[in-house]
């Protein structure tokens, strides 16, 4: 049976936002006991599975034990703790109590968990309980990729009901996977330092999983995340994946639970941008920041050096970054400029808009290589520009096919000499723009650039700056497209109007000095 998930969403959250009305709770306080009922109906389906894998391998039901099915990647669930008993208990009983036995049954079962499942059923109404199980029952139709799409639409309407942006808890599934499918994370020691829910760790366990190995023996993930609910969601969303983690609660700017330098074999993150307020001071003289602490006040090249510094000498990075950080000027400038001349930035990509559920900028997808550095492409940066890719999804929100990330991966993949990967359906787009089968330059979509160039174009990591436009007909004008373009440079003319501003006001200060 195919499934509508836009209509699927929709429906589930209709029901559970009426239910809401019903309780007279606050977001947060409703928001985690609908997430942990979606994640036990997960669990379940995962744990079924599991069994259904073990006995197709000759095992009898009464011979599976525990490690069986945590060997499976599933989490190991008691009779009192499946979503289909507590489905099954009459009305009468007092399901708030039986559900937070449950939870407790489920941690009791698997020590990672522990602490983190959330106990406060006894506050809803049995009768907003029955309901809100009979509807997430069907989620038991959904596969596992719509299953955690689901979570995350989930997640991003509660936090848009508590005045939140969704962004803090979750990136989009395409552009983590769009981030996976590049930085190509077979095996080793992951880490993201604004883990979020884990959306991350979760599509880099499936790219392992794709490619025929077992993601819990491959990976090894390590998170912090600045909310103590949010740690809680990220440590649900991995064991419900099969996978071992170590998230921790800690603020990123001036904390370091990891020990994080030079440790991890990839990075991967979607930080908070243009963030103010960083206390200057404390992390002056901190290691993660090797190539200056930005007089502005913004974070978003402490993030940038953090990823940067973390990764061990032949690791990889993926991040999303706002896009004005590839052209901000002053100490960001600088701070650029040596990263650029140390050869480990690797791909840059420019995203439309409209990709996150909560903000309709786009943004720039920054990747970076140490082992690049070493290598004969260490002089040169790929720079793509995939505005033209995207799925319309709603009026409101964009994504990317499975075909056009495979696509835009497969660039980069060109481009380093790998093998091509076609089984999403990108083969016909590629023959079309690489006929050779060969990496090359094409107008308005990538387009390999030198250091040489780069500092022509004043350290610019902004790939509208090298990959151009595509050639188009006389009628063939994309308004919002162009409308963009010329947003983009008036932010840049207004930049550089603020630096020649400062400059002839500090000439003019000597200027009066010397005359007095």
């Amino acid at each position: 049976m195919s499934l509508d998930l836009n209509q699927l969403e929709t429906r589930l959250w209709a029901a559970a936002d009426q239910l809401w009305a019903n309780t007279g709770l606050k977001p947060s306080e409703f928001s985690n006991p609908v997430l942990g009922l979606i994640f036990l109906r997960y669990a379940e389906k995962r744990f079924h599975e599991a069994e259904a894998k073990l006995i197709e391998s000759g095992l009898d039901v009464s011979e599976i034990e525990k490690f069986d099915y945590q060997a499976e990647g599933a989490l190991y669930l008691p009779d009192n703790a499946r979503f289909s008993y507590l489905l099954d208990l009459a009305e009468g009983q007092d399901l708030g109590k039986a559900v937070n036995e449950a939870m407790a049954a489920v941690e009791a079962e698997n020590e990672e968990l522990k602490g983190v499942l959330p106990r406060s059923y006894g506050r809803l109404p049995n009768t907003v309980l029955v309901e809100l199980l009979r509807v997430l029952n069907g989620l038991g139709e959904v596969e596992g990729d719509a299953f955690g799409k689901i979570y995350e639409y989930f997640l991003g309407k509660f936090a848009l009901a508590e005045g939140q942006k969704g962004g803090v808890f979750y990136t989009p599934t395409s552009i983590v996977k769009l981030i996976v499918e590049i930085i190509e994370p077979f095996h080793g020691k992951i880490f993201d330092p604004a883990c979020g829910s884990g959306g991350m760790f979760v599509q880099s366990a499936q790219f392992v999983s794709r490619h025929q190995k077992r993601a819990a023996e491959e990976l090894t993930v390590f998170g912090t995340e600045k909310a103590n609910d949010t740690v809680k969601l990220a440590k649900m969303n991995l064991a419900v994946h099969g996978l071992s983690g170590d998230i921790r609660e800690s603020n990123t700017y001036y904390e370091d639970p990891h020990k994080a330098l030079g440790k991890f074999d990839f990075v991967m993150a979607n930080p908070p941008f243009n963030v103010s307020g960083v206390d200057k001071e404390r992390v002056k003289d901190d290691p993660r920041f090797p190539f200056g602490i930005p007089t502005t006040d913004n974070a978003n090249y402490l993030w940038i050096q953090h990823f940067y510094t973390a990764l061990n000498e032949r690791g990889r990075a993926g991040f999303v970054m706002a896009n004005s950080a590839g052209d901000a000027r002053g100490t960001e400038l600088e701070i650029r400029k040596k990263l650029i001349q140390t050869g480990g930035v690797d791909v840059i990509v420019s995203v439309g808009p409209n990709f996150f559920y909560t903000v309709t900028l786009p943004c720039t997808l920054w990747f970076f290589d140490k082992a690049k550095a070493t290598g004969e492409r260490k002089d040169q940066v790929l720079f793509i520009d995939a505005r033209g890719f995207y799925r319309q999804v709603s009026r409101a929100i964009r994504d990317f096919l499975p075909e056009q990330i495979e696509f835009l991966a497969n660039i980069v993949r060109l481009w380093r000499g790998e093998a091509v990967e076609t089984e999403a359906g990108s083969q016909e787009i590629l023959q079309q723009q690489f006929p050779d089968g060969g990496y090359r330059d094409i107008a308005g979509v990538c387009k390999v650039a030198t250091l040489a160039e780069i500092e022509a174009q004043g350290w610019s990591l902004n790939p509208g700056r090298y990959v151009g436009v595509a050639d188009r007909g006389a009628d063939d004008f994309d308004f919002s497209e162009r409308l963009e373009a010329l947003q983009e440079e008036l932010e840049k003319l207004n930049a550089d109007a603020s630096e020649l501003e400062l400059a002839i006001s500090a000439n003019v200060g000597a200027l009066l000095e010397r005359v007095t």
